[in-house]
C-alpha cells in the first residue's frame, strides 16, 4: 500500500510521522506528490496531480482518495486504528464534504513549508523516490 502525500503540508507531513511511529508491520509506503514517482503513480491511478486534495492510497490496482483512504490507512494500522471504521456509517456525502473542506484549508490552518518532508535513515526505505 502507497500513500501519496503532500510534503510542504504541515498537517499531511505531521500524518505521515504519526503513520511511521504506528505502523508497527510496515504495511505502508509512502510517495511525496512533489516528486516525479509520486506525480507518476497518481497519473496512472487518474489522480489529479496538481491538487489530489491532500493524499491518495495505492494498493496494487485500486485507489482511494478522501475518507476511503484515510479510513483503509486506519484498518491497515490494525488495533484500535481499525475501530476508525464505525466512521463508514456516516454517509460518504458528509464524510468527504468535510475531508474536502479541511483539505482546502489545511495551509491556512496548519501551516507550509518550503521544504519537502524528509524521513528519518530508519524510515527512508520506506519512501518512493
Amino acid at each position: 500500500m502507497i500513500v501519496v502525500f503532500d510534503a510542504h503540508c504541515l498537517l499531511c507531513s505531521g500524518s505521515v510521522r504519526y503513520l511511521l511511529r504506528h505502523d508497527r508491520r510496515r504495511r505502508l509506503r509512502y510517495a511525496t506528490v512533489q516528486s516525479d514517482a509520486g506525480r507518476e503513480l497518481l497519473q496512472r491511478a487518474g489522480v489529479d496531480a496538481i491538487d489530489p486534495e491532500s493524499f491518495v492510497l495505492l494498493d496494487g490496482t485500486r485507489t482511494w482518495t478522501g475518507t476511503a483512504a484515510v479510513l483503509r490507512v486506519a484498518h491497515a494500522l490494525g488495533w484500535p486504528w481499525r475501530l476508525a471504521w464505525v466512521a463508514w456509517l456516516i454517509p460518504c456525502p458528509l464524510r468527504d464534504a468535510l475531508y474536502r473542506w479541511i483539505a482546502r484549508n489545511r495551509y491556512r490552518w496548519f501551516g507550509r513549508r518550503e521544504i519537502c518532508f524528509v524521513p528519518d535513515t530508519d524510515d527512508a526505505e520506506r519512501f518512493i523516490r
